[in-house]
């Protein structure tokens, strides 16, 4: 096979959810009344933010070849934690900072602790003391929640201050700044992933662990760091759904984790590990969220949601199944 060809090839598999997503796009426009509007599709991109960032941390643990299921929980911790300390009503506590800018930076801050520190304890639990992911994320999913019910008493923490809630206000050319910052952080995570030797070695570790020793890598330390990124991520995803919302009620982000896992999925990334690429994962994300958005517009029950997002799923597994015999094949 010739260079060229193998290229080609390689280029239609890496990215065949970007040509799903094109052709999705075409048929609504086409068919769905109101749908092809500039509007449109910049509510898709920011509606997509929170699910979109939580799912980079996401994929880059599958890419690692493990798995958090715990990403949902520790955005509502964020959020709430957010909620709770810089909120004006309910049960905020309406801390205030001089000059007033700082409350921005320094909830963002906190919230990325609460996150790493998640993922830092999922880290130790799977890569130090050797458990399975599964079973450690598992449990961090349903304690965490837990811990957000017993920090909130069931109650809410409403009224964020003016200086955070213009993250969610603001527009810049014509996009939501909420959907800037979701295209900035997936720039910034492929490019790490892609051009540093931290995203090499993520993708290493996933796909041949022995090769990994083989080549003097700390395989535990990369692990480790995917964990404390995906809990980081998914605390800058709760910061941002807490500024949307301003605020946060204990079950905030409930169904998310979903949406995240079937991204990722649907995105190219490989449940076995060491296959995927971040770009493919942001274009699961659109393609989900333009599937929810032409659905609301032709006004069906939210149930064909649902029914759509299994068969999308189902259907990327068996499709990143077929890639993994065709590269065999042809590469």
């Amino acid at each position: 096979m010739t260079p060229a060809r193998r290229a080609t090839i390689e280029f239609l598999l890496d990215n065949l959810v970007w040509l799903m997503l094109i052709v999705v796009l075409i048929v609504f426009s086409l068919t769905v009344p109101r749908f092809f509007q500039f509007g449109i599709f910049a509510n898709i991109i920011e509606q997509s933010t929170f699910v979109g960032v939580m799912a980079i941390g996401l994929a880059i643990v599958i890419i690692s070849g493990n798995l958090d299921l715990s990403v949902e929980s520790t955005a509502a911790l964020a959020a709430m934690v957010t909620g709770l300390l810089f909120a004006t009503q309910g049960i905020g506590l309406g801390i205030a900072l001089e000059p007033a800018w700082l409350i921005l930076p320094v909830s963002l801050a906190i919230a990325m602790l609460v996150g790493a520190a998640v993922g830092l304890a999922n880290g130790f639990f799977v890569v130090r003391l050797g458990m399975s992911a599964f079973i450690v994320t598992l449990a961090s999913f349903i304690w965490v929640r837990g811990l957000v019910v017993a920090i909130s008493g069931g109650r809410s923490a409403q009224s964020l201050p003016a200086a955070i809630r213009v993250v969610g206000t603001a527009d810049i050319l014509g996009l939501p700044l909420l959907a800037w910052i979701s295209v900035g952080c997936f720039v910034l995570f492929s490019f790490i992933m892609a051009k540093t030797p931290f995203g090499r070695y993520v993708t290493l570790v996933g796909g041949n662990l022995e090769a990994t020793y083989r080549a003097g890598i700390n395989s535990n330390r990369i692990l480790f760091v995917s964990f404390v990124l995906a809990g980081l991520l998914a605390g800058v995803a709760g910061w941002l759904l807490a500024i949307r919302t301003s605020g946060a009620t204990a079950n905030l982000g409930v169904g998310m984790l979903f949406n995240a896992f079937a991204a990722v999925v649907i995105g190219g990334v490989s449940l076995k590990g060491g296959i995927g690429k971040l770009p493919g994962v942001y274009a699961g994300v659109l393609l989900l969220y333009s599937i929810h958005t032409a659905i609301n517009l032709m006004g069906l029950p939210a149930h064909y949601t649902q029914m759509i997002l299994g068969a999308l799923v189902l259907a990327a597994v068996l499709l990143d199944t077929l890639k993994l015999r065709l590269r065999e094949k042809l590469l």
